[in-house]
């Protein structure tokens, strides 16, 4: 894969993970933080319109992001979506790492992002090593089950080299484009618990310009390839038009 030696191993969910490491990986892409990043009154966002008037506060037009999610000319174009996956998967887990104290069982029973939606685990079956088939019955789960069941799953892609091929010029499978949206759409459901039930706990540490600058660049680069319906949005949409907007 073109400039990606990684591709076969993203990082496991950690616990540990310090915000001083995440801010040096999103230097970058850094955009404004608001002082120390505290938001008062630990206040649960609610509703939609919570959620996009926080975010708002360190959301920052940054051209940056809109030219990097663009296919480069002579590139292909699943290798591209390929590394993306990859280091949005990454993201991800390093933002989700930073919080996993305050996700369990108890303090989120079920998946969810608002009251209005619950996000139900299918566990699906390849067959014969091939892409999954199959679906079970989906099953309510806490969110940090869900998470973990979600990263093990994209993983298990990860390190299937016929799905995602390791050396330069390898095929991809023709399905290949419609596993891409699968994985965009239910990795997004992650950025949409964080924000709706962790938004506190993502300030109290300084992140949040992180966050949204992840999220930002996850939904340009989703909005370039067609990845994600509206209505997959949930919560988020007012907040992802805002972002696509600027």
């Amino acid at each position: 894969m073109k400039g990606n030696p990684e591709i076969s191993s993203p990082q496991p969910i950690s616990s540990s993970l310090q915000p001083n490491q995440l801010q040096n990986d999103y230097s970058q892409y850094q955009t404004t933080n608001l002082g120390n990043g505290k938001q008062q009154g630990g206040q649960q966002v609610s509703n939609h319109r919570d959620i996009r008037n926080y975010a708002e506060q360190t959301l920052g037009s940054d051209n940056a992001l809109i030219q990097a999610v663009k296919l480069p000319q002579d590139e292909d174009k699943n290798e591209w979506l390929a590394i993306h996956i990859v280091d949005f998967y990454n993201q991800i887990n390093m933002l989700y790492g930073t919080i996993t104290e305050f996700c369990s069982p108890t303090t989120c029973p079920r998946m969810i992002a608002t009251d209005e939606y619950e996000y139900l685990w299918q566990e699906t079956t390849a067959v014969n090593g091939a892409l999954p088939q199959l679906p079970k019955r989906p099953i309510s789960l806490p969110a940090c089950e869900y998470i973990e069941n979600l990263m093990n799953w994209v993983q298990g892609f990860f390190d299937n080299d016929n799905i995602f091929p390791s050396k330069i010029g390898a095929p991809f499978p023709q399905q290949f484009p419609s596993l891409v949206k699968t994985i965009f759409k239910r990795l997004f459901r992650i950025y949409a618990h964080i924000y709706c039930h962790h938004f506190h706990e993502i300030s109290e540490l300084g992140l949040q310009s992180h966050l949204n600058t992840s999220l930002k660049h996850y939904v340009l680069f989703a909005n370039e390839f067609s990845l994600i319906s509206r209505k997959d949005y949930g919560p988020l949409e007012d907040l992802v038009d805002t972002m696509l907007k600027e």
